[in-house]
């Protein structure tokens, strides 16, 4: 089992950069074709404030602006994907992503729609073994964190966060965060490819972190039916944060990779209250490979 199509919903700011790097290194371990997708934001969708008491001349001014500033972002996207694919040359690009070219390594793709970027990529994604999105930067772009809760939400598909510095390695030494729930059993399902090549597993685990479900030893018996080592280490919480330790246990074990469940608990008590999720989207180092 492999990763063949990879999809990278691509935003122009520097998390989008490293982003681009990210999964083109995946693309490269994985001889794998990665598709760069931007949605346009549709001017279309500023009609509907016309019940909001704006007059017609408003709503076609809003219009225009939207249309404006949404094409000179994706010019700038555009710009900087032919930037960075000019520095390697080596690169076979594909004009349709959904013809398989019968070439030897890695091949790209570009695409801008005019959608919501949410419902588009979340869609898209459904045909693609896992999407690389951009590190979450809620202060400068918050529409990369919105492709990816919009992919581990109703994709059905594994998200790749990117770090936001693209890593020099990816996949040598792979942690699991194991809490016995659903979400993080299909974290370990999506990561087989990762953990088969991986050169050291460890399964970390803490009775802060643990949901109802089976603990560490049964997930631990599961990957040796699939022949991978993994050894568990247990972890406790910082400075009562969870989250924090466990990325404080990853910088121990030197893992360049971290599978796990995304909000085991809802979304909107994590955005209120914190949570294990919301600390390792925002403050990771590494790649995170999570499913919901």
């Amino acid at each position: 089992m492999a990763y063949r199509r990879l999809l990278l919903p691509l935003t122009g700011t520097a998390a989008g950069e490293a982003a681009l790097a990210t999964g083109l290194m995946v693309a490269r371990i994985w001889s794998a074709h990665l598709h760069c997708l931007h949605v346009r934001v549709d001017a279309r969708d500023v009609a509907p404030l016309a019940g909001e008491g704006l007059s017609g001349a408003m709503i076609e001014e809003m219009m225009a602006a939207t249309e404006r500033e949404s094409g000179e972002r994706a010019g700038r996207v555009r710009a900087m994907f032919e930037k960075f694919t000019a520095t390697h040359g080596d690169l076979t690009m594909a004009a349709d992503p959904n013809t398989a070219l019968k070439v030897p390594g890695v091949t790209l793709s570009f695409e801008a729609i005019a959608g919501r970027e949410e419902d588009v990529v979340a869609q898209q994604s459904r045909l693609y073994d896992m999407a690389v999105v951009p590190h979450p930067e809620a202060d400068e772009d918050v529409s990369s964190s919105d492709a990816l809760h919009a992919v581990l939400f109703d994709s059905g598909r594994p998200v790749l966060i990117a770090p936001r510095t693209a890593p020099d390695v990816m996949g040598a030494r792979v942690c699991i965060a194991w809490n016995g729930s659903a979400e993080s059993a299909a974290a370990v399902a999506a990561a087989l490819p990762w953990l088969h090549r991986a050169q050291a597993v460890r399964i970390l685990h803490s009775e802060d972190y643990q949901r109802r479900g089976p603990a560490a030893e049964g997930i631990q018996a599961y990957l040796r039916w699939h022949e991978i080592d993994a050894e568990l280490v247990p972890f406790k919480s910082q400075t009562r944060e969870v989250g924090a330790g466990l990325l404080g246990a990853a910088r121990d074990f030197g893992a360049d990779l971290m599978c796990q469940g995304a909000y085991s608990h809802s979304r909107l008590r994590q955005l209120i209250l914190g949570g294990v999720t919301r600390h390792v989207l925002e403050n990771s180092e590494i790649p995170i490979l999570m499913c919901r």
